[in-house]
Order: C-alpha cells, then sequence, then structure tokens
C-alpha cells in the first residue's frame, strides 16, 4: 500500500500551480488597473495643455475648446467606468486567489498530518519489533 502522504503529492502541485494561475490573472489585473490609471493622468495632463492653449488665444478657441471639453467629459466618464469595472474585477480575483491559497494550505496541512501519522506508525511498529527480540532474548536465556 502506498503511503498516503505521497499519494496527496499530485493534488498539492495541481493546487499549487491554481494558486500560481491565480496570481497571474490578478498581476494582469493589477497591471491593467495601472495602465488604466496612467491613461487617466495623461487625459487629465491632455485637458491641462487644451487649457492653456485655449486660454493663450481665447477668440480662436472658443468653439473648439467647448466640443474639446464635452468630448473630455465622456472619455473620462467612461475612463472612470472602466476603471471601477477592473477594481471589481480585482476584488474577485483576490478572493478567488484566496481561496485557492487556503485550500492549498488544507492541502499542506492533511500531508503533515499523514506523514506525522505515517512516522507514529513506523516508530510504533518498530518499538513492537524490538519488544519482540526482548521478549525472545528473555525466553532464551
Amino acid at each position: 500500500m502506498a503511503k498516503k502522504s505521497s499519494e496527496i503529492a499530485p493534488l498539492l502541485r495541481v493546487q499549487s500551480w491554481a494558486v500560481d494561475e491565480q496570481r497571474r490573472q490578478l498581476g494582469q489585473l493589477l497591471g491593467r488597473e495601472e495602465a488604466l490609471l496612467e491613461d487617466r493622468r495623461g487625459l487629465e495632463s491632455e485637458l491641462l495643455r487644451e487649457q492653456q492653449v485655449a486660454s493663450s488665444a481665447p477668440t480662436l478657441a472658443g468653439h473648439a475648446y467647448a466640443a474639446y471639453a464635452a468630448h473630455y467629459r465622456d472619455r473620462r466618464q467612461q475612463l472612470e467606468l472602466v476603471i471601477d469595472a477592473v477594481r471589481a474585477e480585482i476584488l474577485q480575483q483576490r478572493d478567488r486567489l484566496a481561496a485557492a491559497y487556503r485550500e492549498l494550505k488544507v492541502l499542506e496541512e492533511v500531508r503533515n498530518n499523514w506523514r506525522k501519522s505515517e512516522a507514529e506508525t513506523r516508530a510504533r511498529r518498530d518499538q513492537n519489533d524490538m519488544d519482540e527480540i526482548a521478549q525472545n532474548l528473555f525466553r532464551r536465556r
């Protein structure tokens, strides 16, 4: 009969892989969030440049800046919606990662308990063998 602790090894590898996969997905989402935040910063600096151009030549930029400002509000609103969606996905992904990690820890604890039990059983068997040898020696004397 194979040891229980060795039978759980494939499960541990699979669960470890699942944890790594969840971490990778979380990293991708965090990278996406950072890219979106960078886009938002770029959009804000673009607005500042447009405002400076409009303030330097107010007669020429009047209608153009009004159209730009309306377009900016729409772009900013869309960007905020996407950022909020990505943040919600990040929270869900963190929960999935935590669940996978908890399951990995449970499997590791089971493996450790089985190893401990196997060691205790082995020690008990060894002690019984030694006791039997001692009894046989005692009877021969």
